[in-house]
């Protein structure tokens, strides 16, 4: 690729003006004690800045209309809060692009590390298309759910969460928590827990 002198440039694509604001304005708002507490709460090796959910809130709503390009620049750059805006942002506007917004998903789902970032996409990035796509996004659960990345497991049950509200999906749904009954790993396991939770609420 052919470099523009003076342009800056991550991973190999131009930097944005709104990725580069919103990277500022996260180090600034940086806390120290924060950065401990979450590291506890979200175990993983990732960079984590320290600024609280409703400061990401605000990011997220200010620099919405950039949508799935700014979205893809804060999930290759990999801090805890970048992703986390990103998921916000498609929350926000996916609904304008489903089919991005699956493309996106597989995209995304090959770089989790951490419980809370697995959970932000598995609910919140599909929020906008739970309802028109579901047999897509059941689709891609079942291929998840034999994948061998833990977190995709834990995904394949995540992304599906909102149906067992649904009783016309729960067979779909019991037969990926079935798979993964027997699985080794904390976070599959507590996520099987959940679902079965889900489905005891309804008795």
């Amino acid at each position: 690729m052919q470099k523009i002198p003076g342009q800056e440039y991550y991973f190999g694509i131009t930097m944005s003006q709104q990725f580069k604001e919103i990277e500022k304005i996260l180090t600034a708002k940086a806390d120290k004690k924060n950065r401990v507490f979450f590291q506890k709460m979200v175990p993983g090796r990732q960079m984590i800045y320290g600024v609280k959910t409703p400061e990401l809130n605000i990011l997220a709503q200010r620099y919405k209309s950039w949508s799935f390009d700014l979205a893809k620049e804060l999930w290759a750059s990999g801090a805890l809060e970048e992703k986390i805006i990103a998921i916000k942002i498609i929350e926000k506007t996916g609904k304008t692009d489903p089919g991005k917004v699956l493309r996106s998903f597989k995209e995304f789902s090959k770089k989790i590390n951490n419980w809370a970032v697995c959970d932000g996409l598995g609910m919140q990035f599909l929020r906008g298309i739970v309802k028109t796509h579901a047999a897509e996004i059941f689709t891609i659960a079942r291929q998840y759910n034999h994948s061998k990345d833990p977190w995709q497991r834990r995904l394949s049950l995540v992304m599906v969460e909102w149906y067992t509200r649904h009783s016309d999906r729960h067979g779909e749904i019991k037969k990926l928590v079935k798979n993964l009954e027997d699985d080794d790993e904390y976070y599959v396991k507590k996520a099987v827990a959940w679902i079965k939770r889900n489905f005891d609420k309804e008795k």
